[in-house]
């Protein structure tokens, strides 16, 4: 290939010498088994070596770090181009973070409102408007030829007094006449005004009509009439009605409100920027949600006050409270062998906030008179003084700013009759309609339509390509912090296409992570139109459709671990197909995931009336002892039912877990038919690197239990401790048992190198010279799983641990690698494993969220047998799933739809996949629709 990067002897992790020529500016897809490589030639090679190109052309300064920077394991890389990687990590965990600023269209409608935007009093909702003394000039005489007007000076709005210094004034000034309260008077005559009354006084200026000869008087009353109420001047027009026109007109030289009595900064980006306190609301700080106490975690309404019904001073370290409380109801006549629930409401009320009735109790041999102030009080100051206070504390929308997060005059700035607070809580698919309508900027003169003209452009533009790449459903005011991995990675891929960079190398994992069948092809769409902008895009994918949408296909394995590493195709689709791989096999049909299930469906959790999020009042039923499917379109609603309202229902009952947030007015049972909840997500297993696989599924135990015996520890006296990384002993005290040393590079990101002292092995020299057939502990760490199975076979508890391991298709991953490198899918498995390798009692109901997230067919089939086998022995299983091998392998499916956002939240469809495929038309389901194609196509 002429135009092409080409990789000469790539050793990276398990990469067996791989030689290899990419097309430039293709789609081009990474496939192959799970551990095969992939990621490792994407990312740790082609990118990493695009990165460590681009900090040597960084100044000295940067470059004294570079010894320390390491090189990917490759002889060399030719036609490389500058390299963007575009991974699954969760962009912000910032709260001030949303989906607004991290696109930065946020930015642009800052400048937007700043710059066109048209300030109303956040009071009374009327106009602000700000002119020079020239401009109101210009405003006065451009009333109707012929209108008799009464040019008025604004002194007094609503204010007591009897004013008399002030009329003695406006008389020895020259002033003839002034409005007061509504009433033109005559100032030489005697005038007397209340002085507990409102007053509104006004100058009267001139009375003049307004025709061309009266122009220089008309101009010189207007600056009289500023000057002498500093800014302010009001117009009468007599004759209104038959010029049919407003009677009053009100000009200002400062932003600010006459009637409000309010005045306004002029307007600048900032002034709607939630991270500034020009713009953010002073009650949140710009958060949008306040902490507050809630009740019914402070209360438990069916105790009696003596057996702690008032949870927070009630038990150990609370004594004193407890006694004063008791003190008072003695004195209020109130009975505490009453549930809370049986009080008077005047008992509940003096009891939260306070009585007249004094308190007298004794506390550590002291006579105590004391007022009770009341629960919310006592509350309050415990919540300064404890933290423990947090589980009776609730997450709530700010009162102030109605969770928008700017401040009430920020949020009083219309665009096309919008306010920036309407724009971002517009799902994405409505802004993009809303700023594709040019007619809702018409309104605009011809100097803001030439200024608005370029930022409408940007903001067009990236929010046609959010919308683009399937993100419709979610508003640019979403909170970061609630953004998945793949929606993650859709926005940033939707910025760099708004971006407009060519030449460009981009690496993307997985893109296709929690999309729907129905959003694939709006994904594939958007990296096709990446790549035609002439650059090159690099996409590590096991979807079928993003293979066979592809320019160039690389295949790696054939195995995982150490088994894999080699190119075992690397061509187009129509090439692959005849090489018949195995991931051939699985795209060309050849090789079906298929299993056998006809469960009945018996028994059911019902969940009745769920109002969450985008679901309103939505009645459901799940059977039990079935493998069930929750699908939908993203954003449909499928997480808001299950791991927001079901899970944590089932956590409280099940695993008698504290501090659930739980959904108001959900009704659930069947329930009482489980012994058990396990919820396996996506987090990390651990966020340091001391954790890893074998110290989270408890095969360390085993494995410095094992050392521990052998022949020469026992010689030495080495105890099991000394086999830990984590404590002194037998560690490599360098890098206290990391086997990475953090390199601190001010500027740059901090890097993470092996330790030279243990050469990343963990442990000091004497603890490596224990062995277990022949192998370190180190050595054993640094073993795959499978090859750990072999090492093992006759240790019947690590084997057990291992067994499932590799049974979820982690046979490939280490025992010791660094629990930070895992995918949020790796991640998931050990998580599966390690509740596989506990005894089994049946009856336990597991929760998955997309399990098959980094998952090459041949380990879905894998996944999908473990899955099946978990209801065999009796127990419930219900995936959150886009992949259809598992949807169409399940024994049920609840369709949640039809759309996204506002737009779903209802069942769409239910009933076992073939008679979903069957009635697709019918129901309108998508998730139907595509089980009928994929069906179909055996």
């Amino acid at each position: 290939m002429k135009d092409a990067i080409k990789i000469y002897n790539a050793k990276e992790n398990n990469l067996k010498n791989i030689n290899l020529e990419i097309p430039k500016n293709k789609l081009i897809v990474f496939t192959g088994l799970s551990g095969s490589g992939k990621s490792t030639l994407a990312f740790d090679t082609l990118y990493a070596e695009g990165q460590r190109r681009y900090i040597e052309s960084l100044s000295a300064y940067a470059r004294q770090f570079l010894d320390k920077v390491g090189k990917p394991d490759v002889e060399r890389i030719e036609g490389l181009t500058p390299a963007i990687a575009i991974d699954q990590k969760t962009t912000s965990k910032n709260p001030r973070s949303t989906v607004g600023t991290i696109t930065e269209v946020y930015d642009y409608f800052r400048l937007l409102y700043a710059r066109v935007g048209k300030q109303h009093c956040h009071k009374c909702g009327k106009p602000i408007s700000q002119m020079s003394s020239s401009d109101v000039i210009e405003q006065v005489l451009s009333l109707p030829d012929g209108a008799k007007i009464v040019i008025l000076a604004p002194l007094i709005n609503r204010k007591k007094g009897t004013f008399a210094d002030l009329l003695e004034g406006l008389r020895n000034k020259g002033y003839v006449r002034a409005m007061i309260d509504g009433v033109m008077v005559r100032l030489d005559e005697e005038i007397e005004l209340e002085k507990n009354k409102m007053h509104t006084i006004k100058i009267v200026i001139d009375r003049v009509v307004v025709k061309e000869e009266n122009r220089d008087r008309i101009a010189q009353d207007v600056e009289k009439g500023l000057k002498e109420s500093f800014g302010e001047l009001e117009v009468e027009i007599i004759n209104h009605k038959e010029l049919d026109c407003d009677k009053h007109v009100h000009y200002s030289e400062h932003m600010a409100c006459f009637d409000c009595k309010i005045s306004f900064e002029p307007l600048e980006p900032l002034s709607f920027s939630f991270n500034s306190p020009k713009g953010a609301c002073s009650s949140c700080d710009g958060l949008g949600i306040r902490y507050s106490l809630d009740m019914k975690k402070i209360i438990n309404e069916d105790l009696c006050l003596k057996d702690g019904a008032i949870k927070i001073i009630y038990g150990f370290n609370k004594g004193y409270y407890f006694k004063m409380l008791t003190a008072f109801c003695e004195a209020a006549n109130i009975d505490m062998n009453k549930t809370f629930r049986e009080l008077e409401e005047h008992e509940k009320k003096a009891i939260l906030h306070g009585g007249v009735e004094e308190a007298v109790f004794t506390w550590k041999r002291h006579k105590l008179r004391r007022k009770w102030e009341g629960i919310v009080t006592i509350a309050y100051n415990m919540v300064k003084d404890e933290k423990d206070m947090a589980e009776y504390m609730t997450e709530k929308t700010c009162d102030s700013c109605n969770g928008n997060r700017l401040k009430p005059s920020s949020q009083s700035v219309y665009v096309a009759k919008k306010t920036i607070s309407d724009i971002i809580n517009l799902p994405i698919e409505d802004a993009h309609k809303f700023f594709q309508d040019e007619k809702n900027f018409d309104y605009l003169n011809a100097q803001n339509k030439m200024i608005s003209a370029p930022i409408l452009k940007e903001i067009r533009e990236r929010i046609f390509f959010l919308n683009d790449v399937g993100l419709g459903y979610i508003t640019l005011g979403r909170d970061a912090r609630t953004i998945s991995g793949g929606e993650a990675q859709r926005i940033r891929v939707a910025s760099q296409i708004g971006s407009g960079l060519t030449g460009v190398m981009y690496v993307l994992d997985e893109p296709s992570i929690g999309l729907h069948e129905r959003d694939t092809n709006k994904l594939i769409k958007t990296l096709k139109a990446l790549q035609e902008k002439g650059n090159t895009v690099i996409v590590v994918e096991h979807d079928k459709e993003t293979i066979k949408e592809a320019d160039f296909i690389v295949d790696i394995g054939p195995n995982a671990g150490k088994y894999g590493g080699e190119i075992v195709f690397a061509g187009t689709l129509k090439q692959m197909l005849k090489a018949n791989t195995l991931t051939a096999q699985y795209v060309s049909g050849k090789k079906q995931i298929a299993y056998s299930h006809n469960r009945p469906q018996e028994k059911y959790i019902e969940i009745k009336n769920v109002n969450i999020n985008n679901i309103k009042n939505l009645d459901v039923q799940i059977p039990l002892k079935n493998l069930v499917s929750i699908t939908g379109v993203s954003g449909s609603g499928k997480s808001s039912l299950i791991l927001q309202t079901l899970l944590p229902v089932a956590k409280e009952l099940l695993n008698h877990a504290k501090r659930v947030k739980k959904v108001d007015g959900v009704e659930i049972s069947g329930l009482e038919n489980l012994d058990k909840v396990i919820y396996l997500d996506q987090s990390p297993i651990g966020r340091t690197p001391r954790s890893n696989p074998a110290t989270y599924t408890g095969l360390m135990d085993e494995i410095r239990t094992l050392f521990s015996k052998t022949k020469e520890a026992s010689l030495r006296g080495y105890k099991v401790g000394r086999f830990s990384f984590n404590v002194k002993g037998g560690r490599c005290e360098k890098c206290q048992g990391e086997g990475e040393i953090k390199i601190e590079m001010h500027f740059l990101p901090d890097i993470m190198v092996k330790c030279d002292e243990c050469d990343g092995q963990r442990y000091n020299r004497q603890t490596l010279e224990i062995l277990y057939k022949g192998k370190s502990i180190a050595d054993v760490l640094n073993m795959s799983v499978d090859e750990a199975l072999e090492f093992f076979a006759k240790v019947p508890k690590i084997y057990a641990k291992l067994k499932t391991l590799s049974d979820v298709g982690l046979g490939y991953i280490t025992l010791g690698q660094n629990a930070v490198t895992l995918s949020g899918g790796e991640a998931q498995r050990i998580k599966l494993s390690k509740e596989l390798s506990k005894k089994d009692t049946g009856n336990t109901l597991y929760i998955l969220d997309e399990p098959t997230t980094g998952l090459h067919f041949a380990d879905v089939d894998r996944l999908t047998k473990v899955l099946h086998h978990l209801v065999e022995v009796g127990n419930s299983v219900l995936v959150i799933e886009h992949n259809l091998d598992i949807i169409k392998n399940s024994d049920w499916v609840i369709d949640i739809g039809p759309e996204g956002g506002n737009k779903g939240g209802k069942v769409v469809a239910e009933g076992t996949p073939e008679e979903l495929a069957k009635t697709h038309k019918k129901t309108n389901s998508y998730t139907g629709y595509y089980l009928n194609k994929e069906l179909n196509e055996k």
